[in-house]
């Protein structure tokens, strides 16, 4: 792992300059940090939706990145920021895919817990292979680089990792309905678990064995994805059997508590890259079960302690990933020759996501009563708030070392010009398009943590009606989303009252409480 900068002759015969260089390096990226953060306060204070704090990022790191050239510094400030990607997959992405996890226990999410698997997992895979196979079709009548199929399927599958963090803030805001926030930030961490489980089978597939047939290929990727997500369960649960029996009969742990639960989401992550698997997806489903079952066996004390503490370093994280894409930008050679591959990708990569998410919302909606079905202006909102972030530029940055010939630096570069884009232009124009959709201020009875029992909200319909249908589809539909109450029906009576200190009616009253002082 790369983070020294890269020591040549002169540094070598001058270790005092080396250490120099060093503490500008490092001053540097504390001050853009730092700025970011107070850049970020003051867009938010005065409600300024046009540049979010992931833009401004992304800007800073475009501004220092550009002054840098010009003073001919750059040396040895780029190698301070010449960060390999395994210093993204093991310091700067657990943090902030384990708060994504840790933040989805309320029940909005639970609540549109079908709705969220449909458009993450079979939506993503959709989106993956619609963009692999038009980037391939279009390389194909020279209208963008050509690359081999295997490689499409594999920029498909990054690119289709969805990062709506600039978009979430302005939804809290604006008061966006609770249930589509849900849904845009439930797809949002699921969809990162499929998208890098996507791009691991597509990367395995190209490097050991390209004449390995359609099923050997569905095995490997449930192989990695199953067993990444059985992985993160287990040390889920363990975790919370540890906490809950801990905690008996001794009073005072909270040095204890505390140290367990940082490490537990760690200890899942290498678990799962030892083994083979995927350390993302596993830490991911830590996060989850550890929020419904861990953190309500920790004190008070504990409880906002571990909170506050993944909060800071998963923001911390972020900020940092927007900051650098801008400065790659700005700093690195990309190959621009292939300015056609940018530009149709983005339109291929719209196409997509419409294919994602309308196809998907008409499956949900038919087993949904017209009430309670997915409104269209919020399906046009779920479409246009596919931003691409943090998880799509570490996948592409990975891309650089699996893809040959070049082909790696190509999709790097798309990639990042793709996230910088969705970000300044998505990003920005969020708020203007909800106010022309007419989604804002949609939750009309208070908070997102409120209005959760509501007849207006996507719960569980009804199975009585529509049963003389022959539509078999729908009925299979309906047979998952009763497999999904059973389910709620079986963690409420048996699984919170094993692994926690309380009933499920205490817990879910406060995911209630705790949901609502996160997203205030």
């Amino acid at each position: 792992m790369q983070i020294s900068p890269a020591g040549g002759g002169d540094s070598q015969s001058h270790p005092g300059k080396e250490q120099q260089a060093a503490g500008v390096g490092i001053l540097l990226q504390i001050m853009m940090l730092v700025l970011s953060f107070v850049l970020g306060h003051v867009l938010r204070r005065h409600r300024f939706y046009y540049l979010p704090e992931a833009s401004a990022s992304l800007l800073i790191g475009l501004i220092v990145g550009a002054l840098a050239n010009i003073s001919n510094t750059e040396t040895s400030i780029r190698a301070w920021f010449n960060f390999h990607e395994e210093f993204f997959f093991l310091f700067l992405l657990p943090p902030i895919i384990f708060q994504s996890g840790f933040s989805l226990s309320p029940k909005p999410f639970f609540s549109n817990f079908g709705a969220i698997v449909t458009f993450s997992i079979l939506g993503t895979f959709i989106a993956s292979v619609v963009t692999g196979v038009l980037v391939y079709l279009g390389g194909l009548i020279y209208l963008t680089y050509r690359l081999p199929f295997v490689e499409c399927l594999m920029f498909g599958a990054l690119i289709s990792a969805t990062d709506p963090v600039t978009v979430l803030s302005i939804f809290q805001e604006l008061g966006i309905d609770t249930n589509l926030y849900a849904l845009v930030f439930g797809e949002s961490v699921l969809n990162d678990a499929m998208a890098i489980s996507l791009y691991r089978t597509m990367s395995s597939l190209k490097s050991h064995a390209p004449g390995q047939n359609f099923f050997m290929v569905i095995f490997r990727f449930l192989e990695t994805f199953v067993g990444s997500l059985s992985a993160g369960v287990g040390v889920g649960f363990i975790s919370a059997l540890i906490s809950f029996f801990a905690g008996l009969d001794i009073d005072n742990l909270q040095n204890l508590e505390c140290c367990l639960f940082v490490l537990f989401p760690y200890f899942s992550y290498m678990l799962a890259e030892g083994l083979g698997l995927t350390g993302i997806v596993s830490i991911l489903f830590t996060g989850i079960v550890m929020k419904h079952y861990t953190y309500s066996n920790l004190s008070e004390n504990s409880q906002r302690f571990v909170s506050a503490f993944f909060h800071l370093i998963s923001s911390l994280a972020e900020t940092f990933v927007f900051i650098y894409m801008g400065f790659d930008i700005a700093m690195e050679q990309h190959s621009w020759s292939h300015v056609g591959f940018i530009f149709f990708s983005i339109i291929f990569i719209g196409v997509a996501r419409a294919a994602n998410v309308f196809s998907c919302a008409y499956l949900v909606n038919l087993v949904r009563p017209a009430p309670r079905q997915i409104p269209v202006k919020h399906q046009k909102a779920l479409w246009y708030t596919g931003l691409r972030g943090a998880m799509a530029f570490a996948l592409a940055l990975q891309s650089v070392h699996d893809l040959p010939e070049g082909h790696g630096q190509t999709i790097f570069t798309a990639t990042t010009a793709i996230v910088v884009l969705t970000v300044l232009l998505i990003g920005g124009s969020t708020g203007t398009v909800l106010e022309t959709l007419q989604v804002v201020g949609d939750d009309h009875d208070g908070p997102l943590s409120e209005s959760l029992d509501g007849n207006n909200g996507y719960v569980a319909p009804s199975y009585n009606e529509d049963a003389t249908s022959g539509n078999r589809l729908k009925m299979k539909l309906k047979e998952f989303h009763k497999s999904t109450a059973s389910f709620t029906a079986l963690d409420r009576n048996y699984l919170t009252p094993f692994f926690t200190s309380q009933n499920g009616d205490d817990e879910e009253e406060h995911g209630k409480i705790d949901y609502h002082q996160n997203v205030t």
